[in-house]
């Protein structure tokens, strides 16, 4: 697969490629689980109001960043395996909103999809280690970061002038549902 970023000596491919058996076999769910485990285990989130994204590389050697690079991060190492994978960007829903453990919940959230032949795209969110898109509410993919703005615009007017915007996701069941 396609990397996207520089990365002259395959460091995060190298990363990646610590997770592979040394016996010969690695089956493809457990590793995609490894990795997605190992970023959000040995990884340091810290809130940046920047945008955009650091590259793999740097996000490698800080062990540090964002959801987005989180995401981005996990892209390129099973990219480096050979994957197809893809940004998203959306919000995770946080039942109760009583839990700090989940990263992201009230504001923009990203992981990465990742393409498993049989299985289809299927969600890893680095940040809080979920697997699977329980949770996770889509709201743009995309091969690359940029092409997954979840809003943009300008404004023209009083700089005094008041701008803001709130974003509330509530989970509603129908009625008749069953649990599962």
């Amino acid at each position: 697969m396609e990397r996207q970023y520089e990365d002259d000596g395959d460091e995060v491919g190298k990363w990646a490629r610590q997770f592979l058996s040394a016996a010969g076999h690695t089956g493809t769910g457990n590793l995609l689980m490894t990795l997605c485990y190992a970023i959000h285990e040995s990884f340091v989130y810290s809130r940046r109001t920047e945008p955009g994204t650091q590259p793999p590389l740097m996000t490698l050697h800080l062990r540090r960043g964002t959801c987005r690079d989180f995401a981005l991060f996990m892209m390129e190492a099973v990219r480096s395996l050979g994957f197809a994978a893809r940004f998203v960007t959306g919000y995770v829903y946080v039942p109760g909103r009583d839990s700090a453990a989940v990263l992201g919940g009230g504001s923009t959230h990203a992981w990465c999809q990742v393409y498993l032949p049989g299985a289809g795209w299927v969600e890893f969110d680095p940040t809080n280690g979920i697997v699977g898109n329980r949770d996770l509410i889509r709201v743009a993919v995309a091969r690359h970061p940029r092409q997954a703005i979840p809003l943009s615009g300008s404004y023209s007017g009083s700089a005094s002038s008041f701008l803001g915007m709130t974003v509330e996701v509530k989970v509603a069941r129908e009625i008749g549902a069953q649990e599962n």
